[in-house]
């Protein structure tokens, strides 16, 4: 059996004889934003889970937390009025999920917004299905960018519809 104990004792004299015993203030930075990110990732998951939970979200395969590191994620009611958006939204469009709430996705749309991609998808939750389609947004400040959307109907556990879900993320 291997002992330690002299590479115990020999670390911390070292550490001890150090003139430094602190990390330079300029990590927290870097660190700060990690943690920031990684909690928001985190607070977005729980509220998903939520939920899917109330609404009992039939058998779904989504790693919602990998999706949040690099896609907004936007959940619709029934209506099409958002109930969720991910944290990264503001990133994206510059819009807070505050502002968003209880209003429809094609908020993000325009007068450039292509408006047979649009009756595409339209069609596609009249019917139910999953699309994915490459639409023109208009973002806070009226830029526009190109969003990769992929949209799925969500089921409740006998089969009813209860929410969208969409996975977007810059085209």
């Amino acid at each position: 059996m291997l002992d330690f104990k002299q590479y115990d004792i020999a670390v911390a004299r070292h550490h001890n004889n150090l003139d430094t015993i602190a990390a330079p203030i300029l990590s927290w930075n870097f660190h700060h934003n990690y943690l920031d990110v990684s909690k928001k990732i985190y607070l977005d998951c729980d509220k998903l889970n939520l939920i899917a939970g109330t609404n009992k979200w039939g058998d779904y395969d989504w790693d919602f937390k990998n999706k949040l590191k690099e896609e907004v994620v936007i959940v619709t009611n029934a209506k099409l009025e958002i109930v969720f958006a991910s944290h990264n939204l503001t990133k994206m469009n510059g819009y807070t999920e505050e502002e968003v709430l209880g209003k429809c996705p094609k908020m993000f749309q325009g007068t450039d917004s292509n408006r047979t991609t649009s009756s595409e998808i339209r069609k596609a939750i009249q019917l139910q299905q999953p699309f994915e389609k490459t639409v023109l947004n208009y973002n806070k400040n009226g830029e526009t960018y190109l969003c990769l959307i992929k949209g799925f109907p969500v089921f409740n556990s006998k089969g009813k519809l209860s929410h969208f879900i969409a996975f977007e993320k810059a085209a």
